[in-house]
């Protein structure tokens, strides 16, 4: 009676957003899983990153089964991680506590709630503000000229409306609700099949038919190409380890596993396959075409005869980039704020707050120097990785899949805040991943973060806890060596 009317004081002062969720509110079906990740598939980034692949001289089935192996292992890493949040019912910043104790959970929190993601959130908000200005543009193109001279910290006028309009758009979800996400992935849907389908069949015709593209010979692949396959292969996953971290945000709302596990499985490599089509005609159509690859969506949209069809296609690129906001960015975000501050914020508040952070660190400016930024992001992308690796041992290996909701929601625990070897493990897995961008004698590591960081993150914790529990054990039955140790 006492430890529950503790853990009933504990959950009293905490946000009900952080509470596991209520069976009423898990409505999430198969459908919201399959086109959940769309948004995260279609969008600029990723199509620059398969153009890299063939300036790397791979051939065109190389990059495709590259594109399809990373499918497969994506959606099964988003289900092995998410199976907590759909089993219990809890948010990434609460699931932390179970591997690295409520204490030791702010350090991999606040990397990817809050670091991670509002960065991201910033860049993403400024970059779906580009798309917003052509689409505006395409309609009134008086507004390219708005201002003047006019400028705002570094951005015209133009800019600036269109880069506060997009932002406002994210913010108006934070209130919607989650149902409001799921609504809006179901319209995503049907546009990235008809709108990425539909340049993928204008990349054919440019070239002259499918045989031309078939038949394309790249330069030819310059060192190990086992070691440039799975690099390739450790790049795109790379982009998904904040995703991954945090999908209990999004699975704590499934019906079932079963429900999250088959929509996003289904969902993933069907997109990744219509992806694989989708870049691949479009980046080799437009260099047989052209003489130059082109591997930037926006160009191809640019090139458009119909103002209809670019009017859909950047109105799908902008919806894509919400979604992945919400989804990757404004959600794990205001369960971390509210996870840190439980008795001042909830997630709408954390939400917000995060947004309004997001402005005032300028992404606009932040882009000016690409290289360091996104140097800056991949390190805090190699910290998360081992994040990852950690959760799943812990939960899989070490819990048996088994969570005590009292240890993780009550401050009166009596286990330990802080999970030593989980941290520790963390730590020296991604020095292990990182490492290599330091020393080239490691360089292969680095080239491979991804694996690197996950699976000698796995091993150490499993090692750490084994000698942590042989420790223990020894201390039980020679506690007198234990006290002249």
């Amino acid at each position: 009676m006492g430890q529950s009317q503790s853990l009933f004081e504990d959950l009293s002062m905490l946000s009900h957003d952080l509470l596991p969720t209520q069976p009423e509110a898990r409505t999430w079906k198969k459908g919201h899983f399959f086109s959940i990740w769309m948004g995260s598939v279609h969008n600029i980034p990723s199509y620059v990153t398969i153009g890299g692949f063939f300036a790397l001289g791979l051939t065109i089935w190389q990059v495709f089964f590259i594109i399809m192996i990373s499918a497969v292992l994506l959606a099964g890493m988003l289900v092995l991680n998410g199976h907590a949040g759909a089993k219990y019912g809890i948010p990434f910043s609460i699931l932390l506590r179970s591997s690295f104790g409520v204490r030791g959970a702010v350090f991999p929190g606040v990397l990817r709630g809050i670091i991670a993601a509002i960065m991201w959130f910033g860049l993403q908000t400024y970059a779906g503000s580009l798309a917003v200005s052509i689409l505006i543009g395409e309609f009134w193109p008086g507004f390219f000229s708005l201002g003047g001279n006019w400028s705002f910290l570094g951005l015209n006028l133009t800019n600036f409306l269109s880069f506060l309009l997009f932002w406002f758009i994210n913010v108006i979800f934070i209130y919607a609700g989650i149902d409001s996400l799921g609504k809006l992935n179901k319209v995503i849907s049907p546009l990235v099949f008809v709108v990425f389908g539909g340049m993928s069949v204008w990349a054919v015709n440019l070239a002259g038919g499918i045989i031309p593209i078939l038949n394309y010979s790249p330069k030819g692949i310059e060192g190990s190409p086992v070691l440039i396959f799975i690099s390739c292969i450790s790049a795109i996953l790379a982009t998904w380890v904040a995703q991954i971290v945090s999908v209990s945000d999004i699975t704590r709302f499934a019906r079932s596993n079963r429900e999250q596990s088959i929509g996003q499985i289904v969902g993933l490599i069907l997109t990744y396959f219509l992806f694989a089509i989708a870049s691949i005609t479009i980046i080799i159509g437009s260099e047989i075409a052209f003489g130059v690859p082109i591997w930037n969506v926006l160009e191809v949209i640019d090139k458009f005869d119909s103002t209809f069809a670019i009017a859909i296609s950047l109105l799908t690129l902008c919806l894509s980039t919400i979604s992945v906001n919400i989804v990757g960015n404004i959600i794990p975000a205001g369960y971390q704020l509210a996870a840190l501050f439980p008795k001042k914020l909830g997630f709408k508040s954390g939400a917000l707050i995060s947004t309004i952070i997001g402005i005032l660190i300028m992404p606009w400016k932040l882009m000016e120097d690409s290289t360091s930024i996104f140097s800056f992001l991949n390190l805090v992308g190699g910290l998360l990785s081992p994040v990852i690796g950690i959760m799943l041992a812990h939960y899989f290996f070490v819990s048996k899949k088994k969570i005590n909701l009292q240890d993780i929601y009550s401050s009166r625990q009596t286990a330990k805040p802080v999970n030593i070897p989980a941290l520790s493990a963390t730590l020296l897995a991604g020095i292990f991943s990182l490492i290599g961008n330091f020393l080239p004698i490691l360089k292969p590591l680095y080239s491979i973060s991804w694996f690197t960081g996950i699976f000698s993150a796995i091993i150490l914790y499993l090692f750490f806890n084994w000698v942590n529990f042989r420790t223990i054990k020894a201390a039980k039955y020679f506690p007198g060596a234990a006290k002249r140790g």
